[in-house]
């Protein structure tokens, strides 16, 4: 299945893609959340389906599309797991998973337009695989259990301004990570049944011309692997998001421009959809 939420900042409405029909989820629930995605989303949904109790929603095509998941509790994010973009960042390999945060407040809809922090002259982007949490995560015993607590996939653009994260960091990278919408989201949650994360080509361009083109087969650590490993030190909720890397082709390589004003990047993900932003000068 395919949710997504439509509408303006703060009121999107939740719906399901049914082939090329939009339908209103309100009477199933009042957002795609945790909640939600903790109680049997595909049933529920199923059910409404095939009861014909979910209507269209009326001028679905002309609505903003928003992220396809509510504000979560956390996002949390693997570093360094393509081994081509740890080497065109100049590093090895990591042997384990490296974690940084993302803040709640970076999660917007795919094609908002992204401000440029002020100061910033290293803003950057990155096309990323997201795994969106749908039920309560501790202490995993194996990789394999992670298949029951993942609600679905989403595409995400793990935008970063370089000079914060790496210069001014005091040896983290949050500082470059953390502005207001630095992580457009979607435009759908797909579930897990509809979707092979294993191996999903992902895209990115600016202004049009090609930066990355990889497959999460290349990641180091796979989603299995993650999902465990990030349970043993942080409680995972449910719509919660983890981004899982992204691959060669950023501008901190050095072969392209940083972003400017009037820049526009799109990403993708085989399955996932498409992304649009353009980003935009900070004023106050």
């Amino acid at each position: 299945m395919k949710f997504a939420r439509l509408g303006e900042p703060g009121r999107e409405i939740p719906v399901v893609i049914d082939g090329d029909r939009t339908l209103d989820l309100r009477s199933v629930t009042s957002d795609v959340n945790g909640d939600f995605l903790a109680d049997d989303p595909i049933g529920r949904t199923r059910a409404a389906l095939d009861a014909g109790s979910l209507p269209e929603l009326a001028d679905a095509a002309d609505l903003r599309i928003g992220a396809p998941i509510a504000r979560p509790s956390a996002v949390i994010c693997i570093g360094m797991n393509y081994a081509a973009h740890a080497a065109e960042s100049g590093s090895e390999p990591p042997s384990i998973p490296i974690i940084f945060l993302k803040t709640p407040n970076t999660v917007v809809g795919p094609n908002d337009d992204v401000t440029i922090p002020r100061g910033s002259e290293k803003t950057d982007w990155e096309v990323e695989l997201g795994i969106v949490i749908g039920a309560r995560t501790a202490y995993l015993d194996s990789p394999e259990e992670a298949d029951a607590h993942i609600a679905g996939y989403v595409l995400a653009n793990d935008v970063s301004e370089r000079d914060f994260q790496m210069t001014v960091s005091g040896g983290q990278w949050s500082k470059g990570k953390i502005a207001a919408g630095f992580n457009p989201t979607g435009p759908w949650l797909v579930t897990p049944d509809e979707i092979d994360a294993s191996s999903l080509g992902l895209r990115s361009w600016v202004n049009g011309e090609p930066r990355q083109d990889s497959s999460t087969s290349d990641m180091i650590f796979d989603v299995r692997t993650i999902v465990h490993h990030l349970s043993q030190y942080v409680t995972l909720e449910p719509g919660d998001l983890i981004l899982t890397g992204t691959p060669q082709g950023v501008a901190l390589s050095g072969k392209y421009a940083y972003l400017a004003p009037g820049d526009v990047v799109e990403v993708e993900i085989d399955g996932l959809g498409r992304q649009k932003q353009r980003f935009v000068a900070w004023e106050r």
